[in-house]
């Protein structure tokens, strides 16, 4: 099997994370090869940038910086890890992806067509074969990380913020409509995990028969 790169997004507070490690202990108990990654982040030079944007005592950093410093880990991260990956013929599921950056700088912060523009040198046209959407109120999942855990410079952004990330991805969902699964997030992490592994293997067997 060749490699399959698959992307989770959804707003902060959806469960991607966990729903990543569930999937992928899946996969490796079908014997697949899997590779669970991150953005920003990944590897070190890319966990030092993540650091650095998310670090609450930089609230003076520039929006174009942070559009900047999200594509520059990114270059790194599938230069070294996600295109050797794929090369292997592992699976790949990495926690947020490009779209991210588009929703979120591009979108939310107001950034237009030129986050897209920086994205695509940074991953040379690398893109997802499959996204799973944690589709979740904005609202519902900023109460999910207030009240488990400490928050990132982006975490501690406005609902109004968070609603413009959601917008930014309503578009992007009907951009890329044929690769984009959205799943309710606002079910328990079972279910949602259950209907995860049900589409996956959906669509596994559709690329398959192909």
């Amino acid at each position: 099997m060749s490699g399959l790169f698959v992307t989770f997004e959804g707003p902060d507070g959806s469960g991607k994370t966990t729903q990543i490690q569930k999937l992928a202990d899946y996969c490796r108990a079908k014997g697949y090869a899997v590779v669970q990654t991150r953005e920003p982040g990944g590897t070190l030079i890319s966990e030092k940038i993540r650091a650095l944007i998310l670090d609450v005592n930089t609230p003076e950093m520039d929006d174009v910086t942070e559009a900047l410093l999200y594509a520059a880990a990114r270059a790194q991260h599938v230069s070294q890890v996600i295109r050797p990956a794929l090369k292997r013929g592992d699976i790949v599921l990495c926690d947020r992806f490009v779209d991210s950056s588009i929703a979120y700088q591009g979108h939310a912060r107001g950034l237009g067509a030129g986050v897209a523009e920086i994205n695509a040198f940074a991953v040379q046209g690398l893109e997802p074969d499959l996204t799973f959407f944690l589709e979740l109120d904005p609202e519902a999942g900023l109460k999910r990380i207030r009240k488990n855990s400490n928050f990132d410079r982006l975490e501690q952004e406005t609902l109004a913020f968070h609603r413009r990330v959601n917008e930014g991805y309503e578009l992007l969902r009907r951009q890329y409509a044929d690769r984009y699964k959205v799943v309710d997030a606002a079910v328990s992490e079972d279910v949602l995990a259950l209907e995860i592994r049900r589409i996956f293997e959906v669509w596994l067997a559709a690329r398959h028969s192909v």
